[in-house]
This record gives C-alpha cells, sequence and structure tokens, in this order.
C-alpha cells in the first residue's frame, strides 16, 4: 500500500488547496490502532474520561474561528451551518460527560443467592464493559458532528474505548485540527494522545476494518461504501459489530385532508426540508405521496414556487456534484415522470434545485420505477400522486427501511378521528423515527432521541445519535460467586461509586 498525498479541495472551485497529510500505510494503521489499544487503561476511570469529554468541548470552542474557516474552505457549507454544527457537537460531548458522570448506561444489577427459588439463584453481578478500539469512518456532510469529533467518537470515548478514524477525504485538513484538540484535551488529563488515532486513504479504511485488536465500528456514508465494510467486518475471522448509517429515502405521506387544510404551508415546509444545506443531510426527503386532485395540486404549485425561488448551491465534492447531475436525468428520463422545477447543474461547480413528479401507481406496479425508491444525494425529492388509499399502502409496502418517516395530518386526524392512528401504524415498521406534521431534517441530541431504522438505513437497531449510543461499544458481563473483595467498585453491596442500580429486584436511584 503506497503512500499518497493527501490534498484539501476547494469544492467552489474543484482546485486542490494544499496537501495536508498522507494515506496511512499498513504499517502505520497497525501502529494507530496499537496505541489505541494501549490508551484503554487511560480511560478506566470514570471521572478522568467524563472530565476529558468536557476539556475537548471547551478547546475545541476555543479553536472555533480556525476550525469553521478550514471546514467551510473544504465543505462550503458556510459559516453559520458550520458554527451550529460545532456548538452542536460540542453540547454532544458534554452530554456524554454526564452520562458517564450518572453511570446508569452501566446497567448495573445485582442477584444474592436465593435457594428458595426454582432454579436455585447464585450470587449474580452484571455490568457492562467497554469493547476495546472503535474504528469511526467519517461522514461527508457533516464535518463535526459525525467526524472526528462526532457522534460515535463522544459515545465510544464515553464508553471507555479508544478509537481510530479514518477521515473523510472531503475535509482532511479539519480532521488533522480537531483530531488535535482532541490529543489535546486528552493530554491534560494524563491520557496518552493515542487515545485518538487518525488515518487517511481508502486502503487505510479497508485495513482499519480488519486489523484484529479494532473490537467495532461506526459508520456513516454511503449503502455501496458501508455495506462493503460491513461484510468485511463480518467476515473476520473474529467478526465485530458494525453499526453503519448507509442510506435514507425518508418518505412523506400528505393525507388528502391535511393537503386540503394547509396545502402552501406544506409545500413550503417540504422546499425548506428538501434544500436545506444543498439538500445533503441523510434524513432529507427523497420522496412524498401527496394526494391527485385540486388539494395537491396548490401543495405542488406551493413547491414548485418556493424551489424556484432557491439559490444554486455547491455540494460537498465534485463526485458527488457529477453522481447528482446524473442521477436526476435517468429518473427524469423516465416515462410519465415530469419536472415542474428541473433539478440539475447550475453554474460551473453548483447545482440546482427541483423536484420531480410521477404518478403513484407507477411506483407501486411497475419495477422500471424502483431508482425513484433510492436516495439520490442532493437537492431533489420525488412527489408520487396518489388517487386511493390502496396506491399509499401498495408503494408504502415497496420501501427499503428508512431512519424517517412522516404523516402530515389535518387537525381533525391528528385528533384521533379518521385513519390517523392506521397510517402511524404503517409507517412505524419502515424507519427508527416517525414525524407527525413536522419535518425530519434537524435530528435533536436528546436522551429519547433515536437515529437509525431497518437496513439499508442502518446495519443494526443501535442510535448515533443521543445518548443510548453508547450502548454499541459496550458488552454485559456477569460474575458468578465472586468473593466481594475481588468485584469491580461498580458491583460490591456497599454501592461505593453511588451507581443508579437494581439490586435484589429493586430499583435504586
Amino acid at each position: 500500500m503506497a503512500a499518497a498525498p493527501v490534498w484539501s479541495v476547494d469544492p467552489r472551485t474543484g482546485k486542490q488547496r494544499e496537501q495536508v497529510a498522507v494515506e496511512a500505510t499498513a504499517q502505520e494503521v497497525d501502529t494507530a490502532v496499537r496505541a489505541a489499544h494501549d490508551a484503554r487503561a487511560a480511560l478506566a476511570d470514570r471521572t478522568v474520561r467524563a472530565a476529558f469529554l468536557r476539556t475537548a468541548a471547551d478547546q475545541l470552542e476555543a479553536a472555533r474561528d480556525g476550525l469553521v474557516e478550514t471546514a467551510d474552505a473544504e465543505t462550503a457549507l458556510g459559516p453559520v451551518r458550520l458554527t451550529g454544527e460545532l456548538a452542536r457537537t460540542c453540547y454532544q460531548l458534554r452530554a456524554f460527560a454526564g452520562i458517564v458522570d450518572e453511570g446508569a448506561f452501566l446497567d448495573v444489577v445485582i442477584n444474592h443467592p436465593d435457594e428458595t427459588a426454582t432454579p436455585p439463584i447464585p450470587d449474580l453481578r452484571r455490568y457492562k464493559v467497554p469493547l476495546g478500539v472503535v474504528a469511526v469512518y467519517s461522514a461527508s456532510n457533516f464535518p463535526f458532528a459525525f467526524s472526528v469529533a462526532g457522534g460515535d467518537t463522544a459515545s465510544a470515548l464515553a464508553a471507555g474505548c479508544p478509537v481510530v478514524v479514518k477521515a473523510h477525504p472531503d475535509h482532511p485538513g479539519l480532521s488533522e485540527l480537531v483530531a488535535k484538540v482532541l490529543r489535546r484535551a486528552a493530554g491534560e488529563h494524563g491520557i496518552p494522545e493515542g487515545v485518538v488515532g487518525l488515518v487517511h486513504g481508502f486502503d487505510a479504511g479497508v485495513e482499519l476494518i480488519g486489523h484484529p485488536l479494532v473490537t467495532a465500528a461506526g459508520f456513516t456514508g454511503s449503502v455501496r461504501g458501508g455495506r462493503a465494510l460491513f461484510d468485511a467486518a463480518a467476515a473476520r475471522p473474529v467478526p465485530i459489530p458494525f453499526h453503519g448509517e448507509l442510506g435514507s429515502l425518508n418518505p412523506v405521506l400528505v393525507t388528502e385532508a391535511a393537503a386540503a387544510e394547509r396545502a402552501e404551508q406544506i409545500g413550503a415546509g417540504l422546499a425548506g426540508s428538501m434544500t436545506l444545506g444543498v439538500g445533503q443531510f441523510c434524513v432529507k426527503p427523497g420522496l412524498v405521496l401527496a394526494p391527485s386532485g385540486a388539494a395537491g395540486d396548490r401543495l405542488v404549485k406551493s413547491l414548485t414556487d418556493a424551489v424556484s425561488d432557491t439559490e444554486a448551491g455547491v455540494l460537498l465534492d465534485h463526485r458527488m456534484r457529477d453522481n447528482f447531475i446524473t442521477g436526476v436525468a435517468e429518473r427524469a428520463a423516465l416515462d410519465g415522470v415530469e419536472s415542474p422545477v428541473t433539478p440539475g447543474a447550475g453554474g460551473a461547480h453548483t447545482v440546482s434545485a427541483g423536484f420531480l413528479t410521477v404518478p403513484a401507481r407507477k411506483l407501486a406496479r411497475d419495477g422500471a420505477y424502483d431508482l425513484l425508491l433510492e436516495e439520490c444525494f442532493g437537492p431533489v425529492t420525488v412527489v408520487a400522486r396518489y388517487e386511493d388509499e390502496g396506491e399509499v399502502t401498495a408503494v408504502l409496502s415497496r420501501l427499503p427501511g428508512n431512519l424517517t418517516a412522516t404523516v402530515h395530518l389535518s387537525a381533525e386526524e391528528a385528533a384521533g378521528e379518521g385513519r390517523g392512528a392506521e397510517l402511524l401504524a404503517e409507517l412505524t415498521p419502515l424507519a427508527g423515527r416517525v414525524l407527525v406534521n413536522g419535518w425530519p431534517t434537524g435530528v435533536a441530541v436528546a436522551p429519547a432521541q433515536h437515529h437509525g431504522g431497518p437496513y439499508p438505513a442502518t446495519t443494526s437497531t443501535s442510535t448515533s445519535v443521543g445518548g443510548t449510543a453508547i450502548e454499541r461499544w459496550l458488552r454485559p458481563v456477569v460474575y458468578q460467586g465472586a468473593p466481594e473483595a475481588l468485584l469491580p467498585a461498580e458491583l460490591r453491596d456497599e454501592n461505593p461509586l453511588g451507581l443508579p442500580r437494581r439490586f435484589n429486584g429493586r430499583l435504586e436511584r
């Protein structure tokens, strides 16, 4: 595996800006993984790692101006968006520090012996321990929140797992800067810098997933790339968990009553959601089931007006731009597909937002239109016009798994009149987050959040956003009949660490 230079590229011009690193060799990947492996003991103390996470957030904030400037130069996402994303990233680090302090994620359960039970219960003490080194594959579209210091890294470190991050080629310079901040924060708490490793290059990513000391992986990216890594993780001599977010259509269903009640509002809201961030959000609504007839026409008119006023934008790189232009052209060429606002090339380096319409019956019955049921990354959506409820059910039955599914109901339907509850139940098997009268873009970092869904949205049932993301990097272990003096402090009767736990069937907080 020959080393090659890694360049920072300006997506606004397609020109190289500066060399920031070189692609990692197999030996360098091995060195990074072994350094992370050696740092495990330094993360064992929950107080230390919580302090590390908070210091990392503080230092990222202190370096904000330089980080945002570099991120904008490499992604063209804009200072406002990137400043907000960095703030979200820092909030996420502090939120996981709070979870570490609380300790409930350890799931401590203690059962004393009970000879009267059938069968008898011995002394059993259960909690969760970190898996080990976690490989993190950065996303292109969130250079802070799903990258070097993003949710996978934050949750893994919170669990007590060192990480080795495979940098995304769209923001290599930013990745280097963020890794330096994290390592500096680690050093302030006596944690070796190797606790956060960073490698560049396609081959390095392949080497990483196969390294015997890597115990789990987190990925956000394409179906093709994610599936290849998922298969590699499963094919190892010792398979490892692979938590991948691969792709999502994020269907939206607008009922006839909702369209009659507020078609213009729904159309404008859809335009804002599908063009947000130049359509580069993983939860962008890519398929909308809207009624035929006058109410549906009003919705399409509102969507047309709003999208027509959207300025052309820059995608994260020229490969994505080429794929977008090709993808929308292939979709628009299908018989019966119309383009009220034609998506495609804007200027030499930009793309224009648009949307396509198609009769829903074609999606329900004709495999030739399956392309419209696949994600197209960028500012485009497909509006499928349905004639009756049967067409809606037929289309929904053909959809793959998604991160989100949305239904827009009328006020009466939302109050329990009509099929509101039935439609909610119909959407639930399709996605990990089901929305009512909202838009999927925007994923709150909150304890109750779930960012995942049936395949191909994700390769596991876990979430990559919210407090429960920490569960991906832990495994349970039970001690049976172990003398109190030999037990970890977390499992002793006197509870010296003051942890939440279930003690002989009783929940203690």
